[in-house]
């Protein structure tokens, strides 16, 4: 069971974000489908991608609950991408891919690239969307790279993706001390669920149910890519919903108005 502190019992909150909105038709439209069933409540929005101008309007049409999808590694596809936001962004990917420790150290000589480069998406999901991101996430979690991170590139007060929670013993102790760490200083400037999951693996069958036992009583964001056909499946043709019995998924991706301290492990 999660290990959670003797308070008053906090409000729960399900949240199924699907990443990658407007990354092109093909990964956009199996995210429209499980939006219109019900079995996704919000999405994550990528610019200056080949299908953002069209996703963008279908979102502002239907009234999408749409985040910021923050890109610094997956070239920019769309039409009209400015050749200075083109270069400076591979050239953060460039460095971000090179290694596995890329994206916990913070590198000096690119500092100017990534502020251009995430002030650009902020500004783009501004004109497409006609707000600012009231919530951010990063494609493959690069948002909490080192440069975003302390260099204050996020708005202040925004909902933040935090790191993935994981069970005891799945990950190393350096691992878990510093994913911590960097959960413990986003809590400092910007919101956060309690909770972050993938939706995958859907196997073992019981790791889903000790993920919505736990989205009862704290928020949970379940994260999936329904571009991907077992996920996609899963979520349109019942099995989800038989899953989640009397647990109601949330509308939108709002957190409890009596959130508690955001910080929390998943344990057995």
């Amino acid at each position: 069971m999660p290990d959670f502190p003797s308070t008053a019992q906090p409000e729960g909150a399900l949240i199924v974000n699907a990443d990658d909105w407007g990354r092109n038709r093909r990964t956009t439209q199996p995210i429209l489908d499980c939006l219109r069933k019900g079995s996704v409540s919000a999405v994550s929005a990528m610019v200056f991608m080949e299908d953002s101008e069209r996703a963008a309007a279908v979102a502002r049409e239907s009234k999408v609950d749409a985040g910021l999808h923050l890109n610094l590694t997956a070239a920019f596809s769309g039409a009209a991408v400015p050749q200075p936001l083109a270069d400076r962004q591979g050239r953060i990917a460039s460095y971000l891919l090179r290694h596995r420790l890329a994206r916990v150290l913070f590198h000096p000589a690119l500092v100017n690239c990534f502020e251009y480069v995430v002030q650009a998406q902020l500004d783009e999901y501004e004109r497409l969307y006609g707000r600012m991101p009231e919530r951010i996430d990063g494609h493959h979690h690069m948002h909490l790279c080192a440069n975003v991170l302390f260099g204050g590139l996020l708005p202040p007060g925004t909902v933040v993706r935090r790191n993935f929670s994981f069970q005891a013993g799945e990950k190393s102790r350096w691992n878990r001390y510093y994913r911590g760490m960097i959960d413990r200083n986003l809590s400092r400037r910007y919101r956060l669920v309690d909770f972050l999951f993938s939706l995958a693996p859907l196997e073992p069958s019981d790791r889903l149910q000790r993920i919505l036992a736990v989205a009862r009583n704290r928020s949970v964001e379940l994260e999936t890519h329904p571009v991907n056909s077992a996920e996609y499946e899963f979520l349109m043709k019942g099995e989800f919903e038989r899953r989640l019995g009397d647990l109601t998924i949330a509308s939108r991706f709002s957190l409890p108005t009596n959130l508690t301290s955001p910080i929390r492990e998943y344990l057995k």
